[in-house]
Formats: C-alpha cells, structure tokens, sequence
C-alpha cells in the first residue's frame, strides 16, 4: 500500500470517525467530565430533561476552571447529538426520550481513560493468554489426526504433573503480584464490554436502516415484500455480528455456565489478594455476569424491536406511502434540473408568502393545546378537624407507604436458611401483609439487591389488601383464585435474592 492511498484513508477516517472527531473537540475537558459522571455506567440510560438538569447544574462550577460558553446544556447536548456521541431514542417504558453513550462516544472514553492511567499490556498473563490461544487454535485447526491426538496427549501428561506435585505439596497457590495483574486484565476487558454492545447495537440499527432503504427503493406485492423483511432478518442473524452475538448469547444464557462464572467470581473475591482492590473494582467484578446479562438482554431486544417494526411497517402498508412521497420527490427534482436553466432560486416570483414570527428548527417544537392540562378540577371542600389517635395514624401511614423493613426482615430470615431464594419462595414463607405493595417492595429489593432472570416466570400469589379492593372497584378486579375471591395471582419474570440485604 503507497503511502498516498494510506493518507487518502486516514484522511477519511479523521472526517467521518466520530471518536477522532470527540478527541479533536476544543471542549474534551468538559465532553469527558459530563459523560463520563452520567452515561459512562454499563447500558446507561438518561431522560433528556433530566441530564439537561443535571448538566445545567454542574455548568456553573465548570465555567469557573474551563473556558466555556453561556450555552446551555440542552445546546451542548444537542451538538453532541448532531456529532454522534449521544443517540437520543424514544423509551419504550414511556412516552419520554433518553440520552444513550454512542460506541463511539465510549471507545472516546475508553481511549481518554487509558492516557490518564496507562496499563502495562506486556504482563505474564497476557504472554500466557496469547501463547495459549494460538496454540489451542494450532492444535484444533489441524487436519492431521494424529498430531492433534500427539497434543492433546502432551496436555494430559502435564495435568497429570500438576496433580501429582499439587498432592504431594510441592506447587504452591499463585502469588499475590501475579494473582493481581491477572485479575486486572480481567477487568480491563471487562471495561471494553458497554462499548462492545453498543458498537453490536448500532451495527444492527444500520442493518435495519439498509433494508428499509432496499424496501422503498424495490418493487412488488405486500407478500413479496414481507419475503424480502424475513430475508433481512435472516442476513442479519447470519452476519459475522449477528453470529458472534448468538454464541456469546446462548453461553450467557446456559444455567450451568452462568451458576459457574457466578461462582468463580464469589471465589475470587473472598481471596485474601482481592482486599487491596478499590472499591470501585470490586463492584465491577460482583456485578460482571449481571453486566454480560444485561448487554445481552438489550442487544436482543434491539433485534426483536427490528423484527416487529419491520413486520408492521410491510403489514400496515405505510412503506407504499412511503414509496410515493420518495416518487413524489425524485418527480420533484427532476422537473427542477431543467428549470434552473432558464431560472434562478433569487428570481422574483410575484407570491407573497406571510411567514410566522416563531422561528422553528424543529416540527418537533410544536405542541397541541389541551385545555385539559389547565384544568384544576372541580373546587376542594374543607374537611371536617376530627381527633385521631396514634394507632389510626400508624394504619394511615402503613397504607400509603411501602414497610420496607419488614420486607427486609422477611428476607435475611430466609436467607440464613438458603443460600439464595427467590421472590415467590419468600412470599409463600410470609405472606404479603400490605398486599399488592408488599409484591411490588420485594421485586423492587430484588432488583437491588439479587439477580433477574428473563429466562424463567414465577408465579406470585398474595391475599388483597382494603386499598387493593378499593382500586379494583374503579378500575374492575384483577385475577382472583378459584375459591377465595381475595386472592389475587400474577407472572413475573424471576428475580432471585443472592445475598442478606442487612449484614
């Protein structure tokens, strides 16, 4: 390759790369603080008014040390919009907008951590690692059979050396320096993973882009169409990304690889060398298979989201009136190319047009008026003073707030029985005392607290409080048991306490 065409390919990369465009930006210094303090968490997610609050509120005490502009945080955030380090995307739990870390943005990050705290890459375990590696790859690509068996024999007899001086005493456990640099490079890959899934993630969004692009540009009947989506689906999931995902998927999802990783971590972290580890790395090892679950579960969505959307868009029709507003258009700019030869775009028309005084950048800036949100409702009454005594105000109190404490209390019980329980176990041991608010403060504890699990559904069973029946005579009964109508029953996914909330 001339060095021409290697400058001719660095020059695109410095135009069109978003992480060169993020370290070449006179405002790093504030791109890195602000980023890396909201979004830089594993999977993190912001709404946009939120961040904007939050940004706004930090801008103050940054103006004192950087030089920065009066603009405010939604400016900025909308430049790093526009310069692809944040994706802004609908939530699908509400009708509200997020702000997501681009792949980009976090490779960004990643490479500005790296500088701050320079890691040895040239360490025994890497050497290990990479010897290791390439000669498992020598010995399962090779065609020869009985070079493989030559090998595989040569493992053998080594494993057999190693049990032998193991039982014997003569090999002792791994030092403490070199039990630290492994586990350090243990969790420096594990810092590459947010950034490796969202770069899945977008990778997929361009995929889907590319089809609904090959969609309007195509002709032929709805069913042809709807041919063409499966077979998009099918190409993404053969990809070289979409094979990658599946496999690294199904070993996250393997109960016995999990069950394994999870104790190989709980393993690590109860050595005596794991003591002098700051605390920020210990929480990152804890949660680390919740991490790999988690990346997982999102990817997957995104391709489910993909599948549906697509399927909609062809069954509903809306890509044929897509289709000829695209004709529209080209239609459009044909008829403009011989008309700018006897014409110019200044050229008086003689049409007078009244423009608005808002200025608008966005169609998105407009709101429909509803008089409703200037309703106040109907005048309030004064209520009768009455005298109330203590245990009245304790069972006010007790209907409208959630007893954390005894759900806490329940679920240490159990615990120093079990080694883990899940939140229907906990629920058939103690009963929900405040119904419905009792299920939902254990689900939310074991969220915080244990493990979830998409995999697997339980079914949880509680017996209906006053407030719960009182709800249900507005907004009609949720399901009950056969016999007793207080009973009430749902499906939740699994979520699982792994350890004691009160130490």
């Amino acid at each position: 390759m001339s060095a021409l065409v290697q400058a001719l390919r660095v020059q695109r990369l410095v135009r069109e790369d978003a992480t060169l465009r993020m370290l070449r930006m006179d405002n790093l210094p504030l791109i890195v603080g602000v980023l890396t303090e909201h979004l830089s968490a594993p999977h993190a997610t912001v709404p946009t008014h939120e961040l904007h609050d939050a940004i706004d509120a930090e801008l103050d005490a940054l103006r004192t040390d950087l030089s920065l502009t009066d603009r405010t945080a939604k400016a900025y955030c909308e430049d790093w919009r526009q310069a692809g380090f944040l994706i802004r995307r609908p939530d699908g739990d509400s009708r509200a907008e997020v702000y997501e870390l681009s792949s980009e943005a976090r490779r960004g990050l990643r490479m500005v951590d790296q500088l701050l705290a320079p890691r040895t890459t040239a360490t025994e375990s890497r050497l290990v690692s990479l010897i290791t590696s390439l000669h498992q790859l020598a010995v399962e690509t090779d065609p020869d059979v009985a070079r493989r068996l030559e090998a595989l024999q040569a493992e053998r007899d080594v494993l057999d050396e190693r049990i032998r001086r193991i039982g014997a005493g003569e090999e002792d456990v791994l030092d403490e320096r070199r039990a630290l640099e492994r586990l350090h490079d243990v969790l420096a890959q594990a810092e590459d993973l947010p950034a490796d899934f969202a770069r899945v993630r977008s990778r997929f969004e361009d995929l889907n882009h590319e089809l609904r692009v090959s969609i309007l540009t195509g002709d032929g009947l709805p069913g042809i169409v709807l041919d063409e989506v499966f077979r998009g689906v099918d190409l993404i999931e053969s990809s070289d990304e979409g094979q990658t995902f599946a496999a690294f998927s199904r070993m996250v999802r393997d109960p016995e690889t999990s069950e394994s990783f999870e104790s190989d971590v709980r393993a690590v972290l109860d050595r005596e060398f794991t003591e002098t580890l700051p605390t920020s790395a210990r929480i990152a090892l804890r949660g680390l298979v919740r991490t790999l679950k988690d990346g997982s579960r999102t990817v997957q969505d995104t391709l489910t989201d993909f599948a549906r959307g697509l399927r909609r868009y062809v069954l509903s029709l809306e890509y044929q009136r897509d289709r000829q507003l695209r004709m529209t258009l080209q239609d459009a700019l044909a008829s403009a190319v011989p008309a700018a030869q006897v014409t110019r775009p200044w050229r008086q028309t003689g049409m007078e047009l009244e423009l608005t005084g808002l200025s608008l950048t966005s169609v998105g800036e407009l709101t429909l008026h509803d008089p409703q949100d200037y309703d106040a409702g109907p005048l309030l009454e004064d209520a009768e003073v009455a005298v109330v005594d203590v245990e009245t105000l304790r069972a006010i109190a007790r209907q409208t707030e959630i007893d954390f404490d005894e759900l806490e209390r329940n679920v240490d019980t159990v615990l120093r029985e079990r080694s883990s329980a899940t939140v229907a176990e906990i629920l058939h041991i103690f009963p929900a005392s405040q119904g419905v608010a009792s299920v939902v403060g254990l689900l939310s504890l074991a969220a915080r607290h244990g493990e979830v699990d998409a995999d697997q559904v339980d079914t949880l069973t509680w017996t209906a409080s006053v407030d719960d029946q009182e709800d249900e005579a507005i907004a009609g009964p949720s399901t009950a048991g056969p016999r007793d109508p207080n009973l009430r029953t749902a499906q939740v996914i699994r979520h699982r306490f792994t350890e004691r909330i009160r130490s």
